[in-house]
């Protein structure tokens, strides 16, 4: 007898189900692919990142941290989010560190969303924070943005708030698009969060993975925005350690107190020997870590999104982030085996043995990404070279 055909799950279980991007990389794999779909990041890890864990360990730097986090890192990450981000935060006490940006992201939405709250999402959306915002039991009111050459539209989102919206959830650069949000643009969301007395929630994970000039731009250093701002941010995808997961938020004491008690009722707190090793990020790495991380992602970029376009795609560069949102518009017709992006995707893995992510992911109506498939170019380049002639081969270009 089947015990858990019975079992009374709870509601919010009910809708949860492998992610179509983890489907992918399970797929990719059995034919012995290149999976251009998960953002996992399998570059190697800066070496005194990893020396400095490995000290941790050896120094058995193994109990319990405090919930928010060591201080040491906690006051490194302040004095990076003042000196980069020119965020006005003070005080360590302002800092969290969690489970990921998404551990991070999961403890700023509980303790700020409940039922009968709204919540602002932009489209395309990064799916972990619809799914996150949807457990919260909040109701998410979707606005469509767009990618890298769209502009954030005032009226879209002022038509969709009402008096039960609560906040807004800002990706910048953003997953999946590559769009970076403009100063101009964060300041006039910045009107909008006083006007309906919103609070923002900024994902910023992708903010070193910037090109052709592209500014990243904190919404929380903006006048009069840090009192109603959670920054996150964090070391997976600048530092190459997705599998440690690694984040942080910063944001106004009385809120970043909440979060922290919230981290502790989840998570406990962050891997402590790995908090040790995180310092590295901002006391022994070379100056040009950050200038080299973004020539070599731009060199990625362009072999990216070139290849895309020699095979028949429409390809909107991104300014920022390591992901292409492409088109194959063009293809739908032309080609058999492109009629719909779950096709399309299919047809990749079957023909070119490269890994995508269907368009659909990113929207509530799965038809507004149809025609799309997401690729990350986050990989050594050899291995991006190899995907990229596995794709011409198969497709022309």
């Amino acid at each position: 007898m089947d015990l858990t055909a019975s079992l009374p799950l709870a509601a919010r279980a009910d809708g949860l189900q492998q992610s179509g991007i983890r489907a992918v990389t399970r797929r990719v794999s059995e034919v012995d692919g290149i999976n251009l779909g998960q953002g996992v990041c399998d570059l190697p890890t800066p070496e005194p990142i990893k020396a400095r864990a490995h000290q941790a360990i050896r120094d058995d730097e193994s109990i319990y941290s405090h919930y928010a986090g060591i201080e040491p890192l906690r006051r490194a990450i302040l004095e990076k989010e003042q000196a980069y981000n020119t965020v006005p935060a003070t005080s360590p006490d302002e800092v969290v560190v969690g489970v990921g940006s998404t551990g991070v992201f999961v403890s700023a939405a509980l303790t700020l969303l409940e039922d009968g709250d709204e919540v602002i999402l932009f489209e395309p959306f990064y799916g972990y924070h619809r799914n996150i915002l949807e457990l919260t039991g909040a109701t998410i009111r979707y606005v469509p943005l767009g990618g890298p050459e769209s502009t954030f539209d005032r009226a879209a989102m002022e038509a969709a708030v009402t008096e039960n919206t609560k906040a807004v959830v800002v990706n910048t650069p953003a997953n999946p698009s590559g769009k970076v949000w403009t100063r101009e643009e964060l300041s006039t969301l910045v009107d909008l969060l006083h006007a309906h007395d919103l609070v923002a929630i900024t994902d910023e994970i992708y903010e070193y993975m910037l090109y052709d000039g592209a500014e990243h731009v904190s919404l929380a250093s903006l006048p009069d925005a840090y009192e109603r701002t959670i920054t996150l941010s964090g070391f997976s995808k600048a530092y190459n350690v997705t599998g440690w997961r690694l984040g942080y938020g910063v944001a106004p004491a009385p809120i970043a107190e909440k979060m922290g008690l919230m981290n502790d009722l989840l998570y406990i707190c962050a891997p402590r020997p790995l908090q040790h090793a995180a310092l590295a990020a901002f006391e022994d790495l070379d100056d040009d870590y950050v200038p080299q991380l973004q020539a070599d992602y731009a060199e990625r970029r362009t072999l990216m999104c070139e290849t895309l376009e020699a095979i028949g795609f429409d390809v909107p560069w991104p300014d920022g982030a390591y992901y292409v949102l492409a088109s194959f518009d063009g293809r739908a017709d032309a080609r058999e085996g492109f009629t719909d992006d779950a096709a399309a995707c299919d047809t990749l893995i079957k023909e070119a043995r490269v890994g995508s992510v269907t368009g659909r992911s990113f929207y509530r109506d799965p038809t507004d990404g149809h025609h799309q498939l997401r690729f990350c170019f986050a990989k050594e380049m050899p291995v991006l070279r190899q995907a990229c002639d596995q794709l011409r081969d198969a497709f022309g270009g």
